[in-house]
């Protein structure tokens, strides 16, 4: 049964796949792989921000703050997530935008996990 479980740490996985642990861009038989739902460790350095705003999203999400001060942008309406715990959930059709407003650690959960909603990094 091993081979069902997978053990980590979110800071150093992370790092593999901007941030996403889980998801359906994982490889199919990783305990990781999911088709339901996308697990993503955001470690965000202080300006960090989401300047191309994410639209005709598909999926329902939660961003919950773990540390650091983050604000989510939602249409006519600014989130400030400033202390731990605190959270926001926005679901399908609702574009969004977010900046780190210090060093932030976010877990952010979207589902389904659906191919094809990558935003293209700036200058690629």
């Amino acid at each position: 049964m091993t081979e069902l479980v997978y053990v980590g740490n979110a800071d150093v996985d992370a790092a593999a796949d901007r941030g996403w642990l889980l998801g359906h861009f994982k490889p199919t038989g990783d305990p990781r792989h999911s088709t339901d739902v996308e697990i993503k460790w955001g470690l965000h350095p202080p300006g960090d921000e989401r300047r191309q705003w994410v639209r005709g999203e598909g999926r329902t999400a939660l961003l919950v703050l773990i540390s650091g001060r983050f604000r989510v942008e939602l249409p006519g309406r600014s989130v400030l997530l400033a202390k731990p715990g605190d959270y926001v959930v926005w679901g399908k059709g609702v574009d969004h935008s977010w900046r780190a407003e210090e060093e932030s650690v976010v877990m952010a959960v979207r589902w389904p996990s659906v191919p094809g909603y990558k935003v293209p990094e700036e200058g690629g």
